[in-house]
């Protein structure tokens, strides 16, 4: 007879991701797993797979939790350069707090830790962006089409100019203490709106 699980993979997932997140992939070792997760190596290999697979679920998990607001907050009908604006200083404000200064973002230090030399992780890296990059490019469409972005102004290299601003936000916003450097570069970057 098989034995049921003794934890619930779900919390433990959530646990793993919260580790990998704040530690990163190189830096967390299967004993931390173990440790921070309360189960046994070989229940951790035989619900999730290896560290590198459990890595990538937890990644997954992020995105899943993540993605849902953006998408809530850029197809508001309406105006949409004010929810444009809107997710840039939401970003900014979020990069420049003590917390994330300590975390970052789990995507972005996934870009910067392990894309170069990681298929699989720069797949999700790229999917992740891609998924921005395609709501801020629908947002700006829209404002050109209601007339709140001149007819001139490209709506796809502005969107990707936004989304490179808001990696580098959060880039930034973990490695430095001031946050007026964030907060001003969101700001300046959003006069491209105008």
């Amino acid at each position: 007879m098989a034995r049921t699980k003794e934890f619930d993979p779900d919390a433990a997932l959530q646990s793993a991701l919260e580790l990998f997140w704040r530690r990163g992939y190189e830096a967390t070792s299967m004993a931390d797993l173990v440790e921070h997760l309360g189960i046994g190596r070989a229940s951790i290999y035989a619900t999730f797979g290896n560290k590198h697979e459990l890595f990538l679920k937890a990644l997954d998990r992020y995105r899943e939790n993540r993605d849902p607001n953006l998408l809530r907050e850029l197809s508001q009908p309406g105006p949409a350069l004010p929810a444009v604006r809107t997710v840039v200083r939401r970003f900014a404000a979020e990069a420049a707090t003590e917390d994330r200064r300590l975390t970052g973002c789990f995507v972005t230090n996934t870009a910067a830790e392990l894309a170069p030399h990681d298929p699989a992780a720069a797949r999700r890296v790229e999917h992740s962006w891609d998924h921005i990059e395609t709501l801020l490019h629908a947002a700006l469409v829209r404002a050109q089409a209601q007339g709140e972005l001149a007819a001139g102004r490209d709506p796809r290299a502005l969107a990707r100019t936004l989304l490179v601003l808001l990696q580098g936000l959060r880039v930034v916003g973990k490695a430095s203490a001031d946050p007026a450097r964030v907060l001003d570069a969101a700001e300046q970057t959003l006069t491209l709106l105008d």
